[in-house]
């Protein structure tokens, strides 16, 4: 397997490092916080990715995409994790654009990936509930038929960007009981749907989310997404996929904050020399070094794996996550201690680099529980 990116991929990066050093700073999530946005994030700044072509990266021409693979949308995410830029990627493109793109409902696509590519439709997938802790499979939200259709009953807790999304993907039983894997039928609810109560809530990270209350939302046949009872199936390919896409932004915004803090070693002085020269902080910066360059490499690994489709794709997915909530975390906290008493502030930026890493180490799993799947699928 080819860890180095090819000469399309080198300006690709380029090209996203530079759009993003020069609109995206991180002032820009102060700001969207300050003022309490109602997104969270920019529809311009979204709308602009979108012209720009990175957010139809995976999806097939056919529905106005560039048919490139997650080696492409990795190294757009590792620079807007840089400058820890708030826009749906995760929600939009990686959980439901993915669910759309393998669900093999062609009538679904049609409707929303153009409008997606455009930069026009924000989607959301709610698949969480209270006490689930990464299992997919626990499942209580119902789905009971009702004429031709169903009717939804049931609560969704942590859907990323859902009080933005013109239409969620929501996760309910047909059959069995929470924490069967099969019986869970994926379905696409349209937010004015009667019934849907959205409460908009927000993270630590000042990323929004929200809870999803379904009372008794009536849906079609046709707002099936894929096959009634195998649900279950899809929704952990789809999450898999965004993992790795969410480590490629962690990735992102490891670096940026190990870069801030070697600036600040080398330009603050204490008796008269740069803090950096000392022994001891010259030795946790190599440290944090050789734990980003690690996941950098899990991270490439996981997103050819996908686009190959290997065999130990699973393997690597878990590999990568648990490798990088391990350092996000890790380099967080060595940043904002090492900037000292300044990296507490909230004046300084580093703190948000220490809350994003907080987020998105426990985002699809954190790294005990990936550790304790990869085990399991080695046969430990």
């Amino acid at each position: 397997m080819n860890l180095a990116l090819d000469e399309d991929q080198e300006l690709l990066a380029k090209t996203a490092t530079d759009w993003v050093t020069e609109n995206s700073p991180v002032t820009r999530v102060r700001e969207l916080r300050d003022k309490e946005d109602p997104d969270g994030f920019s529809r311009a700044a979204w709308k602009e990715m979108a012209e720009l072509g990175w957010v139809g990266i995976p999806f097939s021409e056919s529905h106005g995409g560039a048919e490139l693979g997650m080696a492409e949308l990795a190294v757009v995410l590792e620079a807007l994790g840089r400058n820890l830029a708030p826009e749906p990627f995760l929600s939009t493109v990686l959980l439901v654009g993915r669910a759309l793109q393998l669900s093999g409902n062609e009538e679904h696509a049609k409707r929303w990936l153009p409008q997606v590519v455009e930069g026009d439709a924000i989607l959301a997938l709610a698949y969480q509930e209270a006490n689930s802790r990464y299992d997919l499979n626990r499942v209580s939200t119902k789905a009971e038929q009702k004429g031709a259709g169903f009717a939804l009953s049931g609560e969704k807790v942590q859907v990323l960007d859902g009080a933005s999304a013109d239409a969620l993907v929501v996760s309910a039983r047909t059959s069995g009981e929470a924490g069967d894997a099969d019986g869970i039928t994926l379905f696409v609810v349209p937010r004015a749907s009667s019934g849907l109560e959205v409460v908009r809530q927000h993270r630590v990270d000042s990323r929004h989310i929200a809870m999803v209350r379904l009372n008794g939302v009536e849906v079609g046949a046709g707002d099936v997404l894929g096959e009634v009872g195998a649900g279950g199936a899809l929704l952990e390919r789809v999450v898999d996929y965004a993992t790795v896409g969410l480590c490629a932004e962690m990735l992102g915004s490891m670096l940026e904050a190990l870069d801030r803090t070697l600036m600040y070693l080398r330009t603050r002085e204490q008796f008269g020399v740069p803090i950096g020269s000392f022994q001891a902080l010259k030795h946790r910066a190599t440290e944090l070094f050789v734990e980003v360059e690690l996941s950098r490499s899990t991270v490439m690994a996981a997103a050819r794996a996908l686009d190959e489709d290997a065999p130990d794709t699973v393997k690597l997915v878990s590999l990568a996550k648990a490798r990088c909530s391990d350092a996000a975390l890790l380099v967080g906290h060595e940043a904002v201690q090492m900037h000292g008493g300044i990296g507490m502030t909230d004046e300084h930026d580093i703190g948000f680099y220490l809350k994003r890493a907080r987020v998105a180490q426990i985002t699809f799993g954190d790294a005990a529980w990936h550790r304790e799947r990869w085990a399991r699928l080695n046969g430990y």
